[in-house]
């Protein structure tokens, strides 16, 4: 008896029960479902929730593995120099890289989906209902955008908080208004917001270190993980090193995956092509941030901010960069276009996510201390996404209000009297 036999068999020796919701997602996930539709109408296509959350992964799967090596590469870089004459193969596609990524950020992937997907479950079983495949993707989102020395017990608590409070009590995928992921970002930063910023959470290690040599230890070199988002609030970019290509291709600290611009840019492509994300809603994220910091150069080129003030470094920052550092690419591509949380029609994408955009780059410059704002600015126009929509139908009910008031009735022309109606209407 093959196994899909085996796994329909128990399936149907629990349908009815308490466990039934568990023993299904197993065999769901695993095996296209035996039951068809006899009767009345129905879709036949090749997608649903689970083949579409899995082409979203498929998408964040090159991000994953290239932050497995830059998280070595950025750990030997700090304690040893960046190397002069750098080559892909011999400095970053190295197994001593790889094998940091995988005691580091194998272990956060594993506790992302073990604590949500067990939330999951219990949710599933108690109420009743089918396992849900939301989490699917969520639970690859959540290590990718915390920074790499998170605790794996603050993760877990953050997880069931975010998918308890940011889904289940709104009645599960589908109907949450927040972001889980985000939500779940939100809870760390605010709950532990040392664990979450400065210089010394970005690069594994670096807090490690610092905690040895403020203990008194002596015979250990301290070293810093700054981004170029903090390098930048502290109005210290002349001390950077890091070069454009560094930037767009990811050899530089930061959160777990949001690095690699180039892999973000592609992996949108993908999900555009796929017809699974909305490039409205990127597109014109891009151009808010981009009108945001074309705006911010202005004011530096007019001279309204001086090199004395503590927004300088950030305002004075190439508009057209900003896209290559911090979240702002990666959070565009793969969770501003939640189709959940985002905005329905054509028209209030353009308006969300141009306002992301936007607000994502003035949360940078104006919050020095936690210079990103990404996530702040998605789970803001989470809020108000409904909003928008709501105002984007009004405006069509009533354009189209107006133009049935004008419209002209003709009746079958069956007396030869339509020229005559039409001039009465008129």
């Amino acid at each position: 008896m093959s196994l899909k036999s085996k796994m329909h068999d128990l399936k149907m020796k629990y349908k009815g029960k308490k466990m039934a919701p568990a023993i299904n997602a197993f065999h769901t996930f695993l095996y296209t479902p035996d039951e068809t539709t006899h009767s009345g109408s129905h879709v036949r296509a090749a997608d649903d929730l689970k083949r579409t959350m899995n082409t979203v992964i498929m998408a964040l799967v090159p991000v994953l593995l290239f932050s497995m090596f830059n998280a070595g590469y950025q750990h030997f870089s700090a304690i040893n120099g960046f190397p002069e004459d750098f080559s892909v193969m011999e400095h970053f596609l190295t197994w001593d890289n790889f094998w940091i990524g995988i005691v580091k950020v194998l272990p956060l992937l594993a506790v992302s989906y073990g604590v949500g997907l067990l939330v999951e479950f219990i949710f599933a079983v108690i109420k009743g209902h089918e396992v849900e495949e939301g989490y699917l993707v969520t639970g690859i989102l959540v290590p990718l955008i915390v920074p790499i020395d998170t605790p794996l017990w603050m993760l877990a608590v953050a997880v069931v908080f975010g998918v308890v409070i940011g889904k289940e009590v709104f009645g599960g995928t589908g109907m949450n208004i927040l972001n889980p992921a985000l939500t779940i970002r939100a809870f760390l930063f605010f709950a532990y917001p040392t664990w979450m910023s400065g210089d010394k959470v970005w690069v594994h290690g670096a807090r490690e270190r610092s905690e040895e040599i403020l203990a008194g230890a002596t015979n250990v070199d301290a070293f810093s993980g700054e981004t170029i988002l903090g390098f930048l609030a502290q109005n210290k970019g002349a001390e950077m090193s890091y070069t454009v290509s560094d930037m767009f291709f990811g050899f530089i600290p930061g959160s777990v995956g949001e690095t690699p611009t180039l892999l973000i840019l592609l992996g949108g492509l993908f999900l555009i092509f796929s017809k699974i994300a909305s490039w409205r809603i990127m597109l014109s994220a891009v151009l808010g941030s981009l009108f945001m910091g074309l705006v911010f150069n202005q004011v530096v080129e007019l001279g309204w901010i001086t090199e004395t003030s503590k927004f300088y470094g950030l305002m004075n920052f190439d508009f057209w960069k900003h896209l290559l550092v911090g979240g702002l690419a990666f959070g565009i591509v793969y969770m501003a276009t939640d189709p959940v949380t985002g905005a329905q029609t054509n028209r209030g994408k353009w308006f969300y996510g141009f306002f992301i955009g936007f607000l994502s780059v003035m949360i940078r410059v104006f919050n020095p201390a936690y210079p990103e704002g990404v996530f702040l600015a998605i789970l803001l126009m989470n809020v108000f996404a409904p909003t928008i929509d709501h105002y984007v139908v009004r405006s069509n009910i009533k354009r189209r209000l107006k133009r049935l008031e004008n419209a002209v009735i003709i009746p079958k022309d069956t007396d030869g009297k339509t020229a005559e109606l039409q001039a009465e209407t008129v």
